[in-house]
């Protein structure tokens, strides 16, 4: 019979009717966090673009194929394989190029190939392919050229909000609640991504991503521990791993409405306003009980027991005071081990040891791999050929089953036997893109999709394996410096991306390297299924080789403090 506060699970259950309104109602607004993660892709997108050449054109030159304006020969036009040549109808002739124009001296004839002098000049504009891209913040801000980069550093900059709004806002959770944090997040996603949308210059967009980062980031963090505390134990693996399916459904948003809508400012209001409705009825949530019982808040808590039970047509015979006379009892009994290892709560204890070091230096680049080649393979997904809002909605798409399928394993062949394999496919599939014929964008499609399905197990698996290879005295330290490699992770992936324009299959051959060396070493880790929590350094070292004993009551308490963790 489990004691504590995890009891009233057993009594108002762990999934009903209440628990389940509540968990749906909230992850809905995990959609917006998938959708302002990947927007990008198609905010900065740049079309086929020349140096803007002279007003008064009347012919235009391009290899074989000749026309009377520019806006006809984009069909034809190949980046990098030439020239654009045009004439005015005063006679004067230009060479476009993307970064720069020439006027040729001298000229005879009006022909595509010339030998002769040349006056080279700067772009003062551009002139933009528009049959894909109607805009664009780099249509719009010509960030194209010597200005390229300031592009390229929009995601990286996104990613760095997203790792500061964890610190903060997970940080915020615990000393105020999670309730107040779900509501302002929410409600400044709605005013930082719509503000975004009507900002006139780069800089303020780029402020106004960042801040919509944290707060995305923020709502991300806190709503794992907001459902995970009220839902028990039998299914909270499943409840909690499955917030990142709502995520892959906000990736498949970003495709559809990038699809539909080629304008970067209305594509930007579309999808903040996809999940606005969370507003009318954010204000309704609860605290959790969790949170109420640790801060004293015992009316409250009441309060809230009674309406579970109401919601879930159970009588309400549970009170909160035999709840925390249980759970008090429950910490007493592990209080003076706790006293003894209080003072060596520090990150030095992960590595204390060559087992342990070991074991976390692996952990460590299992969640910096799986953050790395999660949005390696979402961010790159456009670039391999095909249609790529087809592949960025399959990107999405092809998360949801890993989650169904990774849960099942997890419980049945274990957290091990689950995790290398996944990361172990990922890394071969990363090796075949490479390896077989480049020329087929379908096979590239199907082995990319392969690694997203196969990363995506392992990245939502480390979190509740985190948990289980660390003893209660440093395990949300565990968690936490974990998430940080995560983080790191997500900030170098856009740059990892980036190096396609050097090799388009040097991010797969990247990912791929490392997922198959790291699945290896996780082979090289403890099974955690079906074992006890531990709470000391000395359980943990011996987890994979020795059973062990504890008592039932504290052990179901470190679960609920893990996952919280």
């Amino acid at each position: 019979m489990t004691t504590g506060v995890e009891r009233l699970f057993d009594e108002l259950g762990h999934f009903n009717r209440f628990q389940a309104c509540l968990y749906f109602a909230a992850i809905f607004q995990a959609i917006s966090c998938g959708i302002h993660y990947l927007a990008s892709v198609f905010l900065v997108e740049t079309p086929t673009f020349l140096c803007d050449g002279p007003s008064n054109i009347t012919h235009v030159l391009y290899k074989n194929h000749s026309s009377s304006s520019l806006e006809e020969i984009w069909t034809h036009y190949k980046p990098g394989d030439g020239p654009v040549v045009v004439q005015t109808s005063k006679g004067d002739q230009w060479e476009l190029s993307p970064c720069s124009k020439a006027l040729r001296l001298n000229v005879i004839n009006f022909q595509y190939d010339f030998f002769g002098n040349k006056t080279m000049e700067s772009c003062g504009s551009f002139l933009y392919d528009h049959s894909e891209v109607e805009q664009s913040i780099v249509t719009d801000w010509d960030l194209v050229c010597e200005k390229e980069w300031l592009a390229k550093l929009t995601q990286p900059t996104f990613m760095l909000g997203v790792l500061i709004g964890a610190l903060v806002f997970g940080d915020a959770a615990d000393r105020i609640g999670r309730r107040p944090i779900l509501m302002a997040t929410s409600l400044c996603q709605f005013i930082f991504g719509v503000t975004a949308a009507f900002t006139e210059n780069y800089y303020l967009f780029v402020v106004m991503r960042f801040l919509l980062a944290m707060v995305s980031s923020g709502y991300l963090v806190v709503v794992f521990v907001y459902v995970t505390e009220f839902t028990g134990i039998k299914v909270r693996t499943w409840t909690s791993m499955h917030v990142h399916a709502a995520f892959a459904v906000g990736i498949m948003v970003v495709a559809l409405v990038g699809y539909l809508v080629r304008v970067w400012w209305i594509y930007q209001i579309i999808l903040t306003l996809s999940t606005s409705p969370f507003l009318l009825y954010c204000w309704k949530f609860p605290e959790t009980p969790f949170y109420l019982m640790a801060k004293g808040q015992y009316k409250e808590a009441q309060e809230l027991l009674d309406t579970m039970a109401y919601f879930n047509s159970l009588p309400s015979t549970l009170k909160v005071s035999q709840l925390k006379d249980e759970n008090d009892r429950a910490l007493l009994k592990d209080t003076k081990k706790h006293l003894e290892t209080e003072k060596r709560l520090s990150i030095l204890d992960m590595f204390g040891s060559l087992k342990m070091a070991g074991r976390s230096a692996t952990c460590w680049a299992i969640w910096f791999i799986g953050s790395l080649g999660y949005y390696v393979f979402s961010l790159g997904s456009v670039n391999l050929g095909g249609n790529q809002y087809i592949n960025l909605f399959l990107a999405g798409a092809v998360e949801i089953p890993s989650y169904l399928i990774g849960c099942f394993a997890m419980d049945r062949v274990g957290r091990k036997k689950t995790c290398a394999p996944a990361l172990l496919l990922a890394g071969v599939a990363c090796i075949l893109i490479i390896v077989l014929p480049q020329d087929n964008d379908l096979l590239a499609i199907f082995l990319s999709m392969t690694g997203k399905f196969a990363i995506a197990i392992a990245f939502g698996l480390i979190y509740l394996y985190t948990c289980e290879l660390y003893p209660t005295i440093i395990r949300s330290l565990a968690v936490g410096s974990g998430s940080m490699m995560c983080r790191v992770g997500s900030v170098v992936a856009p740059f990892c991306v980036y190096l396609a324009d050097i090799w388009i299959y040097l991010p797969q051959l990247i990912v791929g390297i490392l997922a198959f060396i790291i699945g290896i070493l996780t082979m090289l880790l403890p099974e955690t299924l079906g074992e006890p929590l531990t709470s000391t350094l000395e359980e943990a070292e011996a987890l994979g080789s020795k059973p062990y004993t504890k008592n039932a009551a504290v052990d179901r308490l470190e679960m609920k403090q893990s996952i919280k963790a």
